[in-house]
């Protein structure tokens, strides 16, 4: 607290004392008191008046002081109100009993949404697993079909197997560091898993897929990892150009290693880039093609963060799009 603030909470308090003071001086000197002793009594008054206010700032400045150290050295702060010192004053209880108060009524709100969340996070995780069992037998079904027919079923179901992926991850999207298992990966096995999972929609698409030096060792969680690289892909199918190619290649860069997802796609505009990472962001292309949900990216990124990968992106309209990420060093898995 400074001194213009404490100055300005009691302005009102000072203003009326010293129109006070200013009364009681008429007031002596209307009933015959000489001069010289009324303004050596406002002398006196002003200067025991100016140290009772000074004191009174001083302990509060300190006790705020004390208030705020014992805040900052808190991990849970908004225990501060149960774990604050005893009160001094009648006020300072009363507003401390307040704060208590509302603290237990936030932390009730907090755990009946945190329980509400958690059982809508395990009902999606339940129902996913659920529908992916007549996903599956939509796709035997439709092999004794005709095969114009069989061709746009099987791309249509490998979309909404896609949708059913990302619908999972995000419902565990607040508690990943759970569902982690970091490792030594191959980094041409999680590429194959990848390319596999979406092998139905690539061939539907037209797109060609080549691969360069993927006898790479990285340290992440390999089914997260196929993720990341299933949402490319898809993109890559979904942005395609008239002869669309994937390039996945990787590189030993120091004790890292990169791995650059390229497309001969369509591109993305030079000023939608710093946004494709937002979630819910469709962007020009998604909104010309329609049925974008702006969350690929996003939940990338997002994933990415948790597994300390490194996620760059690098486009030109009409020329492609590449997508380069960096997998941590053994000894920076401490850190993730």
């Amino acid at each position: 607290m400074r001194m213009s603030e404490f100055l300005a909470d009691h302005m009102g308090q000072l203003l009326l004392r010293a129109v006070f003071a200013g009364a009681a001086v008429l007031f002596l000197l209307a009933t015959g008191t000489a001069p010289g002793v009324a303004v050596l009594l406002l002398i006196v008054w002003l200067l025991v008046f100016t140290t009772s206010q000074v004191v009174d700032y001083l302990r509060q400045r300190a006790r705020l002081q004390e208030l705020e150290g014992i805040m900052d050295s808190l991990d849970k702060q908004y225990l501060f109100a149960e774990l604050a010192p005893r009160s001094r004053t009648v006020y300072e209880r009363r507003l401390l009993d307040f704060c208590r108060r509302a603290g237990r009524a936030m932390a009730t709100q907090v755990s009946e949404a945190q329980a509400a969340q958690r059982e809508y996070r395990e009902y999606v995780e339940s129902w996913v697993h659920e529908v992916k069992t007549p996903i599956t037998a939509a796709g035997l079904i439709c092999r004794n079909a005709e095969p114009e027919f069989r061709r746009r079923l099987a791309q249509e179901l490998a979309q909404i197997e896609a949708h059913v992926e990302r619908a999972l991850f995000y419902a565990r999207a607040e508690s990943l560091e759970k569902d982690f298992i970091l490792r030594e990966s191959n980094l041409s096995d999680i590429v194959s898993q990848a390319v596999g999972q979406h092998r139905t929609l690539l061939i539907q698409s037209g797109v060609r897929v080549e691969t360069e030096d993927l006898e790479q060792t990285v340290f992440t969680d390999g089914k997260w990892a196929a993720f990341i690289l299933g949402q490319l892909l898809q993109n890559a199918a979904r942005y395609r150009g008239n002869q669309p190619l994937v390039t996945l290649s990787g590189r030993q860069l120091g004790r890292q290693v990169q791995l650059t997802v390229s497309d001969s796609g369509i591109g993305i505009p030079a000023h939608e880039l710093p946004r494709i990472f937002d979630r819910g962001f469709t962007g020009s292309n998604g909104r010309a093609q329609g049925g974008s949900t702006g969350m690929g990216l996003y939940l990338c990124k997002k994933l990415a963060d948790c597994l300390d990968i490194g996620l760059r992106v690098a486009s030109e309209v009409n020329e492609g799009t590449s997508v380069t990420l960096t997998f941590p060093s053994r000894e920076n898995l401490t850190k993730v």
